[in-house]
């Protein structure tokens, strides 16, 4: 039987040194992906080469990246519901340092494939809204096989407004057969914030919801309350579906990776719940998206 939350990490539970939080291939049971999140005010981290490929995701602020004789300004955004930031792409076998002021997310994967480095401008980035009605949500694919030349890492961010669900029909990519579905283990990072027009205390508890349940790969169960900071690992299983509360918006970077030869986000979903993409034929998009399309500083 799964423990349940097992692979749910509240903030503050996986913090390393600099790092707010740490997952890599030293984690029991985790293999093909790593996330990492700072905090900077003028403080820099850095990152040592190694058999890992990494795109650096600029979560609320601006920040500057040396890598391989080369410094990258990354402009960034105002915060994760801002729209679409800018993203650099760290090649395997490159180490970093990274400074600035604010929240940057690395994403990881495990790979001894050079891939050449590349700054992808906040322009270049697909935004997607995709879904109907109530399950209308935002994608910026920056890390996606048609966007990234990558060995390894595919990776996305998902904004899910107020009163909304995204990763959902619940799906799973645990098994590798051919043409149809892909092996990759998943991260999520989220954040949640009050919905714009609103008028919250300070010290308002922005959350939304996430759950994983089995599939024939393994036993798994989580059932959690998530807020900003908090981590869920899918090592296999169905999940979903991510939930924003009525008063909040919900955010969550996705982290992919797994064994197979080929780089590809092959999904099945719960058959008992596929019908559900076939109902968006019929129902418009949310209005309120797409957020963000002002660059970071500028005026309303």
């Amino acid at each position: 039987m799964a423990v349940p939350n097992e692979w749910f990490f509240p903030r503050g539970t996986l913090s390393a040194g600099e790092w707010d939080a740490v997952v890599d291939d030293h984690l029991e049971g985790w293999r093909h992906t790593g996330i990492r999140i700072a905090s900077l005010d003028g403080a820099s981290v850095e990152l040592a080469a190694g058999d890992v490929e990494r795109i650096v995701v600029p979560l609320a602020g601006a920040f500057r990246v040396r890598h391989d004789d080369t410094t990258t300004e990354l402009e960034g955004r105002e915060s994760v519901f801002a729209g679409p930031t800018d993203v650099l792409f760290v090649g395997a076998g490159e180490a970093l340092t990274i400074d600035g002021g604010g929240r940057v997310a690395v994403a990881e994967a495990f790979t001894n494939v050079r891939k050449p480095s590349r700054h992808l401008a906040r322009p270049d980035v697909p935004l997607e809204v995709r879904g109907a009605g109530k399950d209308t949500r935002q994608v910026h694919n920056f890390g996606t096989p048609e966007v990234l030349d990558a060995a390894s890492i595919i990776a996305c961010e998902v904004i899910t407004p107020s009163g909304n669900w995204s990763s959902h029909p619940a799906h799973k990519h645990d098994e590798d057969v051919p043409g149809h579905e892909s092996q990759l283990e998943e991260i999520y990072y989220f954040e949640a914030a009050a919905h714009p027009g609103l008028r919250p205390p300070a010290d308002v508890d922005a959350f939304g919801t996430f759950a994983t349940y089995r599939s024939a790969a393994g036993d798994i169960q989580t059932d959690a309350l998530v807020r900003s900071g908090d981590i869920a690992l899918v090592p296999f299983g169905y999940h979903g579906p991510a939930a924003a509360a009525p008063e909040y918006d919900l955010y969550y970077l996705n982290v992919m990776a797994g064994p197979g030869p080929e780089r590809a986000w092959l999904i099945s979903d719960d058959p008992r719940q596929s019908w559900i993409r076939d109902n968006w034929a019929t129902r418009l998009q949310d209005p309120r998206l797409p957020y963000g399309t002002r660059k970071f500083g500028e005026s309303a």
